[in-house]
C-alpha cells in the first residue's frame, strides 16, 4: 500500500469516515477534514476571514490552508485521497467536486502557491485521472493513480535534507512512489506550450526555474542525488478519526 512518508511509519488504511457516503461539493462545502496537525494552520475563506484550524476542522472549497514555520497538516478528503502539506506550505483548494456514482462529475483542481507536499489519489484519482490536476508556480501535474512528492524551493528550502548536505537548488522537486505523474510546464503567455514530462514510480525529477524568461525542461535526477520529502512518524502514522459530517467538533477561531 502506499505511504505518504516512505522514509517514515508506514499509512496503513484509514478509517472509514468521510467519504463513506457520496459528496458533491460547491463552493464553501466541505472537502476535506485534518486528521493530523503539529504547529499552527490557518484557513483563508473566500469570504476573506481567516480561521485557525485544528484535529478534525472541516476544510472547504475555496479554502487557502497555510502552515506555519515547523508545521505539517494532514488531510483527508471526501473522495479518501489524502495529503501533508510541509511547513511554510500555502495550498488552495480551488476545486473539488465528486459525487460517487457520477464520474463524469469528477474534478480536483487543488493550487500549491508555496512549499511543498506528499499526496495519495482516492477514488477520482483512480477512476478520473484526467480530472485531477496540481498547479505549482511553475508547472501543471497530472497523475495516473499516484503517490507523489512536490517540494517548490524559493530560497527557502535550508531545512530540507538531502544526500550530500546542500541545500536543495531552486525549482521544483518531485518524486513518484506509485503510478505516475505528467509534468507540464508553465511557459509565458505567446510561447507555445511544453510538452508534458513523465515520471513513474521510483523516479526523481527537477524543473529548474525559468532563466531569461525561457523554461528549462523537467530532468531525472538519481535517487543518490535527489532530495527527500520526509514527513514526520507522527503524521504518518494513522490514529482513528470520525468522519466529516460538516460541523467542527471543536470551536473555530474565526478573525474577521
Amino acid at each position: 500500500m502506499a505511504t505518504l512518508d516512505r522514509y517514515a511509519t508506514p499509512l496503513a488504511a484509514m478509517l472509514c469516515g468521510m467519504a463513506c457516503t457520496a459528496a458533491l461539493a460547491s463552493p464553501g462545502d466541505t472537502v476535506a477534514q485534518i486528521t493530523h496537525l503539529s504547529g499552527v494552520l490557518t484557513a483563508k475563506q473566500a469570504d476573506g476571514n481567516t480561521r485557525m484550524l485544528s484535529v478534525k476542522s472541516p476544510v472547504r472549497e475555496g479554502d487557502v490552508l497555510t502552515t506555519e514555520n515547523e508545521a505539517y497538516a494532514r488531510l483527508k478528503f471526501i473522495d479518501h485521497s489524502e495529503m501533508v502539506l510541509r511547513p511554510n506550505s500555502v495550498l488552495k483548494i480551488s476545486e473539488f467536486t465528486f459525487r460517487e456514482p457520477d464520474p463524469k462529475g469528477d474534478k480536483v483542481r487543488l493550487e500549491m502557491l508555496k512549499g511543498g507536499f506528499r499526496a495519495v489519489s482516492g477514488m477520482v484519482g483512480k477512476r478520473s485521472k484526467e480530472s485531477v490536476s496540481f498547479s505549482l508556480p511553475t508547472a501543471t501535474i497530472g497523475i495516473r493513480g499516484t503517490h507523489l512528492g512536490a517540494l517548490f524551493c524559493q530560497n527557502d528550502c535550508g531545512g530540507v535534507p538531502t544526500p550530500n548536505g546542500q541545500t536543495p537548488a531552486n525549482g521544483l522537486h518531485l518524486d513518484v512512489v506509485v503510478g505516475g505523474i505528467s509534468v507540464t510546464p508553465v511557459t509565458p503567455p505567446g510561447v507555445p506550450p511544453m510538452p508534458p514530462a513523465l515520471l513513474d514510480a521510483g523516479q526523481f525529477g527537477f524543473l529548474p526555474p525559468a532563466q531569461n524568461g525561457v523554461q528549462p525542461p523537467m530532468i531525472q535526477v538519481p535517487a543518490s542525488q535527489a532530495p527527500q520529502v520526509r514527513m514526520p512518524a507522527s503524521i504518518s502514522q494513522n490514529a482513528p478519526a470520525p468522519g466529516v459530517s460538516g460541523k467542527n467538533s471543536e470551536p473555530e477561531c474565526v478573525v474577521q
